[in-house]
């Protein structure tokens, strides 16, 4: 049964983690100009490969979901947060790939990287144990109405009640 906020907390800290280095400055690039002043142009990992801060907020509402699915739902969730942190770092690897060397900075893509295996990791452990670990109570769960044993001269609806006070019984004796 510890796997299961282990894998909780590790969804939550890789999404969250992907999250903010997406959004970190990855590289700067600085053209010289005659004359004027140097012209200075940031890229944030976001604006390398856009789908990054989608499958970090995929990842993130998937951790989430873990609280109240269970059985083979929550398995299949697991699965889909395995893809989910193996494409946060493989688009982080794409991206770090496309920047030029030189003004590129490796801290971020590597923790974006660091981010996705974290939550493939947790939804290894959920594919894997997901399916033992308890599920919300079913207590406000809808269930089909079944039909309860009603004496004969006993008050069945709200108004049936409220005549019965009126009258000086109690509904609730019987």
């Amino acid at each position: 049964m510890r796997t299961y906020p282990a894998a909780v907390a590790a969804g939550l800290a890789g999404a969250g983690l992907a999250l903010f280095a997406a959004t970190r400055v990855w590289a700067v690039d600085i053209e010289q100009r005659p004359g004027l002043s140097d012209l200075r142009t940031v890229q944030t990992g976001a604006e390398t490969q856009p789908w990054l801060i989608g499958l970090a907020v995929v990842g993130l509402a998937g951790t989430g979901a873990l609280l109240a699915t269970r059985g083979v739902a929550r398995r299949v969730l697991g699965v889909l947060l395995v893809l989910t942190g193996a494409g946060v770092a493989a688009g982080a690897i794409l991206a770090r790939a496309g920047l030029d060397p030189g003004s590129a900075s490796p801290v971020w893509p590597i923790a974006c990287v660091c981010g996705g295996a974290a939550l493939a990791a947790g939804g290894v452990l959920v594919a894997r144990h997901g399916h033992l670990w308890s599920a919300m109570s079913a207590r406000y769960e809808r269930r089909p109405a079944t039909p309860a044993a009603v004496e004969p001269d006993s008050p069945t609806t709200g108004r049936d009640l409220w005549d019965a006070l009126d009258r000086g019984e109690d509904p609730t004796a019987r």
